[in-house]
């Protein structure tokens, strides 16, 4: 990672402007060019840097729904089932943790009916039970992680 990578990194956590050249505005803040910002972030990806980059979307506000959901999974096994896991679109923000329930993740979808029936469907692919937690309330953190 170089100074660019990490400037870039540190401007797009904190949003990236709504405009018709939203590259092009980065790219003068950080007295480079609309190209190589563009470039940057596709390499940052392609190389697993970044591991998502895209618009984060609130989609009980869309009419949609979300969960998160843990599951109890076996170390020998902890690779595959992330595998499998990840396979579904509506899941995001899969990690680990180091407790008992050591596989994170959360599920959007557009409806509530479809989180259960991904969650089924993980089960079967899985043969591990998934524990599901819907949001009782919502907090705003605003997480900033500066590199």
């Amino acid at each position: 990672m170089d100074n660019l990578d990490k400037k870039l990194i540190n401007l797009l956590q904190k949003g990236l402007p709504v405009c018709e050249k939203p590259f092009y505005e980065i790219a003068k803040v950080i007295k480079s060019t609309e190209e190589i910002v563009i470039n940057k972030v596709q390499t940052m990806l392609d190389s697993s840097l970044l591991s998502r980059f895209g618009p984060m979307y609130d989609a009980a506000c869309l009419g949609g729904a979300f969960t998160l959901a843990a599951m109890k999974v076996p170390k020998d096994q902890f690779e595959d089932v992330a595998q499998v896991v990840n396979s579904f679109e509506q899941v995001a923000h899969n990690y680990e943790r180091d407790n008992e329930l050591n596989m994170w993740f959360v599920i959007g979808t557009e409806t509530q009916s479809e989180i259960i029936e991904v969650i089924k469907k993980i089960e079967y692919k899985t043969g591990i039970n998934v524990v599901n937690m819907p949001k009782e309330h919502e907090f705003f953190v605003g997480l900033y992680l500066p590199v």
